[in-house]
């Protein structure tokens, strides 16, 4: 049974993340926020696009351009990521989705789990 509490899982994932955005992206976003649902957590991150990715993101070219570049660069990390999770939660990651709206800045992150975190964290 997880001792940890579903808000304090919440908070720690947001927390962490932002801290792994600065050190392994350079920067981090304005403002995450983390969501435990069932099987999975989900996180929102809002601006994680740079000034010229903004400016750059005008054309099709551009955004596609953009979204590569940042799914190359998340990928390149993902093992990271995945070991953050399981660490916060002790549950085994099995599988990790993410995408970056080139139009709102954002970027969410789902990461699946084995097991129904939701139903297993204290309350």
């Amino acid at each position: 049974m997880v001792s940890k509490t579903k808000g304090s899982m919440e908070a720690e994932i947001s927390k962490v993340l932002t801290q792994w955005e600065k050190d392994y992206l350079g920067r981090g976003s304005v403002s995450v926020k983390t969501d435990i649902l069932r099987d999975m957590i989900i996180v929102n991150l809002l601006g994680v696009l740079t000034p010229a990715e903004h400016s750059l993101s005008k054309t099709k070219e551009g955004m596609l351009s953009i979204k590569r570049i940042r799914a190359d660069l998340i990928e390149s990390g993902k093992d990271g990521l995945i070991d953050i999770i399981s660490s916060i939660t002790g549950e085994e990651v099995k599988s990790f989705h993410t995408d970056v709206s080139t139009t709102t800045g954002e970027r969410i992150m789902v990461f699946k789990l084995t097991a129904n975190l939701e139903k297993k964290a204290a309350k």
